[in-house]
């Protein structure tokens, strides 16, 4: 017989989760294991490369259907197309004065703290050889030739390439088309959205090798490099990473304060997420991911496909503050005197060269050779010194990197007024529907 309309539905029973059932301890345990036998047995651990590496190019593959089909079914369905232009110029700015306050706050740091005073190294001694391949890289890298490699060649070359800023050009001139036209495109934007949950579905199986990933990569690095490679360079990496914890905690943790949100809470609802970026140290591997927990945490489609993209080229915190921060630390490594009109310059050439490199392979290092290559007082070979430890600061990097980037849609969707702040609040108090909570999984 036919319920009632007065007759309650029955609830659905809340399934509960082992501890072992959720991805990110699967996670940590598989980092942990990882650590270990690339520690005790290195060759065994660099052996396992493969593993991290075949996830991660997993992880790209879908990387670049979501991007295009996140931004077109976003962009589409606004009914003001002059909002595109206004988030994106609100993300841009947002972007600018984060990225400058990063390579400042790494400048004044290593004024501070001289990671590198008493270390006396001979410029003589120096392999540059160990650096030649970035510093070429860097050569390579203008502005204006970063700028032109937004176009793609076709309308398909970006999807086909992976290049995130390709597809989000063509992405956004397609929705925006798609909007134009109307009812006309409305079978289009259908289609578009059934496969975007197809496409989802896709990132959700994938997720579930995460852990074996983080264990590939993770072995590798300890494997290859040795916990020991970090004793002789420690104190520049813990200041990078006490810096960038600073500016996590204090410089994004007044911005979501002001923006009426917690940094801490941000950080427990996309811990699953830092945990694989820590394991694999590419953020990129939690894109997808980071999408859709932000779209369930109240942001609207359109802001988080313009924001979460655009953020990975352009909203590089962590990497601004290691090229200032490591630039000095070489300098004062080999008794090099920056005056101040000299620290000034290389931070307007960090500006300008951490747009000209973005999204490039090897970014962080790239861009720190492409800065130094225009500041002749500190020599680009003197970046072998650091050459041993950069694996090791990289998943800080690519850590804050990715913070940044979650603090900067949520700020700039609430700007918009596209930001659902009762169901942010539900998000990051872990009060989602129990089905959006395994969904996440």
């Amino acid at each position: 017989m036919a319920l009632s309309a007065t007759t309650p539905s029955p609830r659905p029973q809340a399934r509960k989760t082992s501890l072992l059932g959720h991805l990110y301890v699967q996670v940590v345990i598989a980092i942990v294991l990882g650590i270990a036998l690339g520690h005790f047995y290195p060759g065994i651990g660099e052996s396992m490369k493969p593993l991290g590496d075949a996830f991660i190019k997993l992880v790209k593959m879908v990387i670049a259907p979501v991007i295009f089909l996140t931004v077109i079914a976003g962009i589409a369905s606004m009914s003001d197309l002059k909002k595109v232009g206004r988030v994106a110029g609100k993300a841009m700015l947002y972007f600018l004065f984060f990225s400058t306050l990063a390579l400042i706050i790494g400048m004044v740091v290593a004024n501070v703290v001289q990671p590198g005073s008493g270390l006396n190294v001979d410029p003589a001694s120096i392999d540059a050889k160990a650096v030649a391949s970035y510093a070429a890289a860097a050569h390579e890298q203008t502005l204006t030739g970063f700028l032109m490699n937004i176009i793609p060649a076709s309308a398909i070359s970006g999807l086909v390439n992976g290049d995130i800023l390709q597809v989000l050009f063509f992405a956004i001139l397609f929705g925006i088309a798609l909007g134009m036209i109307g009812e006309k495109g409305e079978p289009v934007l259908k289609l578009v959205n059934a496969s975007m949950a197809a496409i989802f579905k896709v990132v959700h199986i994938l997720m579930k090798a995460a852990p074996i990933g983080a264990f590939g990569a993770m072995a590798f690095t300890i494997g290859k490099y040795g916990i020991g490679a970090v004793v002789n360079l420690a104190m520049l990496v813990l200041t990078f990473y006490a810096t960038s914890l600073i500016f996590v905690l204090v410089v994004l943790g007044l911005v979501a304060r002001y923006n009426g949100f917690s940094i801490l809470a941000l950080i427990r609802f996309i811990k699953e997420e830092l945990l694989l970026v820590l394991g694999t140290s590419s953020s990129e591997s939690a894109l997808p991911t980071l999408m859709e927990k932000l779209e369930r945490a109240g942001c609207s489609k359109s802001v988080v496909g313009l924001v979460v993209p655009t953020g990975y080229s352009f909203n590089l915190d962590g990497t601004n503050i290691y090229m200032t921060l490591a630039a000095l630390f070489i300098a004062q490594a080999m008794n090099i005197d920056l005056s101040i009109g000299q620290q000034i310059l290389l931070l307007l050439v960090a500006m300008l060269s951490s747009k000209g490199a973005a999204g490039v392979t090897g970014a962080g290092f790239i861009t720190l050779a492409a800065t130094l290559s225009v500041v002749p007082a500190v020599p680009v070979a003197g970046m072998a010194l650091i050459l041993g430890v950069d694996r090791f600061m990289s998943e800080c990097r690519s850590l804050t990197n990715f913070v940044g980037n979650a603090v900067a849609t949520i700020v700039v969707a609430r700007w918009e007024n596209e930001l659902d702040t009762e169901r942010l609040s539900q998000a990051l108090a872990q009060r989602l529907p129990e089905q959006e909570n395994e969904a996440a999984v």
